[in-house]
């Protein structure tokens, strides 16, 4: 079963498959916190790997190095559709 999550920065959106790079578990422990307090990064709940928003390189934490795999989103009219 896939799990994704999408995120809207500087107007633009990214979505992301929900697995931590390091060890294959989800990024969020609750629904929808995906990101920092600050809102200008991704976060593994799990390890606290942080994780670019524009390209899903992680920064810091177990996986530096490494990226989120890319799941394509687009918007048409009001909907976020994938391929």
């Amino acid at each position: 079963m896939f799990h994704g999550f999408v995120v809207r920065s500087l107007g633009r959106l990214r979505g992301y498959a929900d697995r931590c790079p390091h060890a294959g578990s989800p990024l969020a422990m609750f629904d929808d916190r995906y990101l920092t307090r600050e809102g200008d990064l991704i976060l593994c709940a799990s390890h606290g790997a942080l994780f670019r928003i524009e390209d899903g390189l992680c920064l810091a934490g177990p996986c530096a190095g490494l990226a989120l795999r890319d799941w394509p989103v687009r918007i048409e009219g009001s909907d976020v559709v994938t391929d």
